[in-house]
């Protein structure tokens, strides 16, 4: 015989098996018996504060409540399918517990109200977690820039060689990218801090609830301001998952680079043993499964968060059935968020990088071609016509086969194709006439070499968020001031 359901008084004949199996929740929202119990307690202590039910049945509901927790937690409580979900589950627990009082506990509240209250306190509990994960990967990014502040590795755009950088200038670029995702976790966290219980089903009620009690009690900096919008919204959730959509974007984006890195033809990085796999047929394979995980399961968080939008963007006022939906996508997101940082940080942690292999990397390719057209606009000429020259140039030695600091000063002389009057023919301004080269002198002198020569080439880039190992030691001073201060800030939530 079926139990009758708490909300059953207008229903003659009970639920199908069928119904409750698709109708129930239970099976993934248990794991929100934390922040329902703690709601149920200081709903339970107001309604007793403000003289909705007795003190006395307050304290025995809060006393029952607690024991339950501790029963749920040492393993002593089965959930039923037929209590559909962990609200009506720890309903159900209670009153077999201590009895007629217990179902007092619902008063002035609705599921609409109770169930939004509770996926707030979650996702405000995961993204502290969360922004803990990026703080620990943001800590590991600034010990191997300061590393590699003069480690020298070839700049890319369109995946071609562009200009040198340095291995730690290229590895702040992913912590300004994780930086912003904190900060998109702090703005989504003051959105989601409000508490919606007293909203009831829809429109309020009619009891005299003191809601700024409730939320002082369970740390909410506020109160919602419309019940209606109170119970449909779940913008939050989606703000969220959004937030985790991009961490993952951008942990793809690295992990992509790292798998690249680790390739025989680039060679820059060797994968510690620890987190990588071999193959079962190949016995020399060494390969970075972790990294292509985490770049595979970008796809499922942002299917998470299209989800949720999805199933919100054509619902009615107030709620509906339809936002059952959010909560396996939330924690799916989350679940799986959490597990690919937890893992790429040791895994970049212990990255072997192979310095000598980049810098010739970056030999190659003429990385250092921009530097060489800045030398000759030093020397008096236009940017464009020494851009030209430089590409000449090159041409020249990709059919000899050379690199520019190979070129002989004659060479360069030569095949530069340009004279010192073709550069004051072609000079706009004459204010700085002064600094060309008199008539007779060589355009190109001994000092070429030293210009391009790629620690210098690197050195001299000081402008502020710039690659020189000078910029990149300030860079990092300013990551660490910064990571103190979050540290700070999360020590007090």
């Amino acid at each position: 015989m079926k139990k009758m359901k708490l909300w059953g008084g207008r229903f003659a004949k009970a639920t199908d098996q069928l119904m409750d199996d698709f109708h129930s929740s239970i099976s993934f929202d248990q794991r929100l018996y934390r922040y329902d119990l703690r709601g149920s307690i200081a709903h339970a202590w107001m309604l007793g504060e403000t003289g909705i039910i007795t003190r006395e049945e307050a304290a025995q509901i809060m006393a029952g409540l607690e024991e339950l927790r501790q029963e749920i937690e040492a393993g002593k409580v089965q959930f039923s399918v037929e209590a559909e979900d962990i609200h009506m589950n720890i309903e159900t627990l209670l009153t077999e517990k201590i009895g007629a009082v217990a179902k007092k506990l619902h008063t002035a509240r609705s599921r609409n109200d109770q169930v939004t209250l509770d996926t707030r306190m979650y996702v405000k509990e995961q993204i502290g977690e969360t922004q803990k994960l990026l703080l620990h990967l943001l800590e590991t990014l600034a010990v191997l820039a300061e590393q590699h502040a003069e480690t020298i590795m070839p700049g890319y755009t369109h995946l071609q060689i562009a200009q040198p950088v340095t291995l730690g200038h290229h590895l702040l670029a992913y912590a300004e990218m994780f930086k912003r995702d904190m900060g998109r976790l702090a703005d989504c966290y003051k959105r989601t801090d409000i508490l919606p219980l007293g909203a009831g089903a829809l429109a309020g009620t009619t009891f005299p609830l003191d809601r700024e009690m409730v939320a002082q009690e369970l740390g909410f900096a506020a109160v919602s301001e419309n019940s209606m919008d109170s119970v449909s919204d779940r913008d939050y959730v989606v703000e969220f998952l959004g937030a985790l959509s991009l961490i993952m974007l951008h942990l793809s984006r690295f992990c992509e680079e790292i798998i690249l890195w680790g390739s025989q033809e680039w060679a820059f990085v060797e994968l510690d043993d620890a987190y990588s796999t071999g193959s079962s047929i190949m016995p020399q394979k060494k390969n970075p499964d972790v990294a292509e995980l985490i770049r595979g399961k970008t796809g499922r968080v942002y299917g998470d968060l299209v989800t949720l939008l999805t199933m919100l963007k054509g619902l009615p006022l107030a709620y509906n059935k339809d936002m059952q939906e959010d909560k396996e996508a939330l924690f799916d997101g989350v679940n799986t968020v959490k597990q690919c940082l937890s893992i790429f940080n040791p895994m970049l942690a212990t990255l072997n990088f192979n310095k000598e292999r980049m810098r010739e990397a970056a030999q190659k390719g003429f990385s250092n071609a921009t530097d060489l057209a800045d030398y000759l606009v030093r020397k008096g000429m236009g940017f464009r016509d020494a851009h030209h020259v430089v590409g000449k140039l090159i041409n020249y030695c990709i059919a000899q086969g050379k690199a520019l600091e190979e070129l002989t000063l004659e060479e360069f002389q030569k095949e530069s194709g340009c004279s010192v009057e073709v550069i004051k023919a072609n000079r706009a301004d004459k204010v700085n006439a002064g600094n060309l080269p008199k008539r007779g002198e060589a355009l190109f002198t001994e000092d070429v070499y030293e210009a391009l020569q790629l620690e210098n080439v690197v050195s001299r880039r000081r402008t502020y968020g710039g690659t020189s190992p000078e910029q990149v030691r300030a860079a990092i001073g300013r990551l660490k001031k910064y990571l103190a201060e979050v540290k700070e800030e999360l020590s007090q939530n």
